[in-house]
């Protein structure tokens, strides 16, 4: 099982759901150290138990901020040395957030500035409140992005805008960050982001299992290689699921009528 985290609030609002709300509500969300191991523990645990939750659900505290990137206040005075050993941290953190082998939903609340926009752009897809803006403002500290908003920010919107908005600095709202292809819908409050991200996570859970970690995996590696490379990855992805029980489950349930029961085997 999870532990009580400092930084975050781990709840199961539904079944096989996960919800990991990012809880520094002073601090806007931003991630501190603790808060990128608290992060790192979570996914890294995922990983390890892909079986315990089928979905998981990432959204900040509060209505103005879903996270405000690296704490800046902590960062102040660092040595060279100590910020690039906190970085680690960070990297470590995107790393097992983009290595979950479950589904991985943004529900954006409010702003996700610098690393906020990184972890933003890590995730599967994101639903974004109205009012959320985004922005990576590195550029503007004399850093750059540094836990994969280069790369993961340029593969969801292309490279000409990625290198806009990276080399500007400049922020962009929900509405274009969703006609750019960074966010799949807006929503006019949090309560009305909230119910819809929570609809598409318990309709993703009811389905097999197996079946969607397979699909995610597909795309996000095939998306790294040549069509006929990715292609035959599909193959072997779909082929996994060729003797599994929850294949033979939708088969039947399909031909039976009622609504099928994976079970994740």
């Amino acid at each position: 099982m999870l532990p009580d985290y400092s930084t975050l609030t781990i709840t199961e609002p539904a079944e096989h759901l996960l919800l990991v709300t990012l809880n520094r509500l002073t601090a806007s969300n931003a991630f501190n150290t603790q808060m990128a191991h608290d992060i790192t523990d979570v996914f890294e645990f995922l990983g390890l138990h892909p079986n315990r939750h089928r979905v998981v659900i990432v959204t900040g505290c509060g209505e103005k901020a879903f996270c405000a990137g690296g704490d800046l206040k902590e960062r102040n005075g660092m040595s060279d040395n100590a910020w690039q050993q906190q970085h680690l941290v960070f990297e470590r953190m995107a790393r097992a957030v983009i290595a979950c082998p479950v589904p991985v939903i943004g529900a954006i609340n409010g702003a996700a500035y610098g690393g906020g926009c990184e972890l933003v752009a890590a995730l599967d897809f994101v639903y974004a409140v109205e009012h959320a803006k985004f922005a990576q403002t590195e550029t503007r500290l004399g850093i750059i992005p540094g836990i994969g908003g280069t790369q993961t920010l340029a593969r969801a919107i292309g490279e000409r805008r990625a290198k806009e908005l990276i080399l500007s600095g400049s922020p962009f709202t929900a509405i274009q960050a969703m006609e750019w292809g960074l966010v799949n819908a807006v929503f006019p409050t949090v309560e009305a982001l909230n119910v819809a991200v929570l609809e598409i996570a318990a309709r993703i859970a009811s389905n097999a299992p197996l079946a969607v970690r397979q699909a995610k995996q597909a795309i996000h590696k095939g998306q790294q290689m040549s069509l006929s490379d990715g292609m035959a990855f599909e193959v072997e992805a779909y082929n996994r699921l060729v003797s599994t029980d929850d294949r033979l489950e939708g088969v039947s349930a399909f031909n039976e009528k009622r609504k099928p029961v994976f079970t994740g085997k």
